[in-house]
């Protein structure tokens, strides 16, 4: 074992070990389904004990290795595990770096249900700092972005204008405006949708603030 004939990384004897042992993995086999540890979550060990007891629990089924230095708690369903979705990994990276993130381009456009591609990759506009995580065969991406992407009120106007970005004016069709309208009139805060709406582009507020007026 990683941990034998070696004094124990905080400080005490071999005996502690498999008490720090016990009492990482008790504290993550107890954490709720769902949830994302980094290897970087658990200061109060060494990194290399942590990399290794997560690596463990990987190995047993307890845990699922995601990316590097990134792991799941699973859900269990009769279907086998459930792991989370990307935008829920992505918002546990972002506030691990204290900072916002927002889906962009496919992405945007995959989540509002104004596509039904599914992104090759992930693509996130970031407060913090650039890197792509590998999943798979996939890779999430995030790129730094401008302030102005994250001066909204609500989480749909800020989404829906990186969508329409990438849709682009001229591919706005009937069927895309019904998609629109559907999401505007689900927005509970009204007040801050129209003050959102009013910080849009140009030709994306000459769209979407007459559908405000059928509400």
């Amino acid at each position: 074992m990683y941990l034998k004939n070696h004094q124990n990384f905080k400080g005490g004897m071999v005996n502690d070990h498999f008490n720090d042992s016990n009492t990482l993995r008790q504290r993550i086999e107890t954490m709720p389904e769902d949830s994302i540890l980094f290897r970087s979550d658990f200061p109060e060990y060494h990194s290399e004990f942590v990399g290794g007891t997560l690596s463990e629990l990987a190995t047993e089924g307890v845990l699922t290795k995601i990316a590097q230095g990134i792991y799941v708690k699973p859900r269990k369903s009769r279907f086998g595990a459930v792991l989370p979705t990307v935008d829920k990994l992505v918002q546990a990276i972002a506030a691990r770096d204290n900072a916002e993130v927002l889906p962009s381009g496919m992405t945007a456009l995959n989540i509002l249900g104004l596509s039904t591609q599914v992104p090759m990759n992930y693509i996130y506009l970031t407060t913090g700092s650039e890197r792509i995580v590998k999943l798979a065969n996939r890779q999430v991406i995030l790129k730094r972005g401008v302030p102005k992407n994250f001066c909204y009120e609500t989480r749909l106007i800020a989404l829906l204008v990186q969508a329409l970005r990438a849709l682009k004016q001229e591919n706005i069709n009937d069927e895309e405006i019904q998609t629109i309208r559907s999401l505007l009139s689900k927005e509970p805060n009204k007040d801050s949708l129209m003050r959102d709406v009013d910080l849009m582009p140009a030709w994306m507020k000459r769209i979407v603030k007459p559908m405000l007026k059928t509400e």
